[in-house]
């Protein structure tokens, strides 16, 4: 993803490093359970040894890479247990948000980024899969803000960026976008008429419908051809 002049006249060069290696992280361009090494790294995104690790530093923290002494770093497996949590706490949080948000939510906004979760992909789906999810994410986010609730929004923004990597490792592999616009326009007309207990019941639905249909893929890429991705039993991730 290439950040604009705009966007990075105020930050470091290892913020610069960390959201370029972080973004390819979360579309899988860094595949789950891959090695990569600083010289690795700096020569892909050009960068310079302190940035580098800045960048990785960061991202440790975050739990999406993980420091192998004398090996370099491995970018973090996505086990089952991974997505089963991340699912369980989404179809509880999400309703609550969006119940929430009924009568306070920007319904133009609203509209707005439903259509750029529309935006027809042209160039190869593995390059542009952030696209979809960006806009995904800024849909659900705008409803969590609406709901007032500071510690929901930081919640649902770090479940939002887990979800990115199973579903860019699902969708990419496939070639194939989420279809999820019935489920945002009815969203959206629930938020219009006020009706609190249908946004809820929606915003849940659609949850767990994007669960099956993102494990349908996952496991699809799965037996795709023989290949094995690493999406492991957290028992078996080391």
């Amino acid at each position: 993803m290439l950040l604009s002049n705009e966007a990075t006249a105020d930050l470091s060069l290892g913020d610069v490093a960390y959201i370029r290696i972080r973004q390819d992280i979360l579309c899988c361009r860094l595949l789950p359970g891959s090695m990569i090494t600083e010289p690795e790294l700096m020569e892909n995104y050009a960068i310079g040894k302190s940035s580098c690790r800045v960048a990785l530093a960061r991202l440790c923290h975050e739990h999406l890479v993980e420091s192998r002494p004398r090996k370099g770093y491995r970018i973090a497996p996505i086990t089952v247990q991974d997505v089963e949590e991340i699912f369980t706490l989404r179809v509880q949080l999400e309703p609550l948000a969006a119940r929430l948000a009924v009568g306070r939510v920007d319904i133009g906004e609203l509209r707005e980024l439903e259509a750029a979760c529309r935006v027809e992909l042209r160039a190869p789906l593995p390059e542009q899969i952030d696209v979809f999810m960006n806009a995904n994410k800024r849909f659900h986010l705008a409803i969590a803000r609406a709901s007032g609730n500071n510690h929901l929004i930081r919640t649902l923004s770090s479940l939002m960026d887990e979800m990115s990597r199973l579903v860019a490792l699902g969708f990419n592999v496939q070639k194939t976008k989420p279809e999820i616009k019935h489920d945002h326009n009815a969203m959206i007309q629930a938020f219009i008429d006020g009706d609190a207990r249908r946004v809820e019941i929606i915003a849940r639905r659609h949850i767990e419908t994007f669960q099956v249909m993102t494990m349908e893929k996952v496991y699809a890429t799965l037996s795709k051809g023989g290949a094995v991705l690493p999406i492991l039993e957290r028992s078996m991730s080391s």
